[in-house]
């Protein structure tokens, strides 16, 4: 199973300890797949969670070299500002 961005962060101490190869992983045809990560259901904001990944990721340059970017997030959270961040 892969490790998300927060699980690897969590188990560091913080994002700023973590390596973008810490949290790469690439499949089929060469797709490489990052998981974010959340908070135990019911518990924080997954919201939060998805800026801090995708801050990271930015920083790392995980987005150079890209032919695009796909993201799969949950459509069924009560919480409205769920996907605002990729909105940007």
């Amino acid at each position: 199973a892969q490790n998300s961005v927060l699980e690897m962060a969590a188990e560091l101490g913080s994002v700023e300890d973590l390596e973008l190869d810490d949290v790469l992983q690439t499949g089929f045809g060469d797709i490489i797949n990052v998981e974010c990560g959340g908070p135990e259901p019911g518990v924080g904001c997954a919201g939060r969670g998805i800026v801090t990944a995708i801050n990271f990721l930015e920083q790392e340059g995980a987005y150079q070299d890209l032919d695009f970017v796909s993201y799969d997030v949950l459509g069924d959270v009560v919480c409205g500002g769920f996907a605002m961040p990729i909105r940007e």
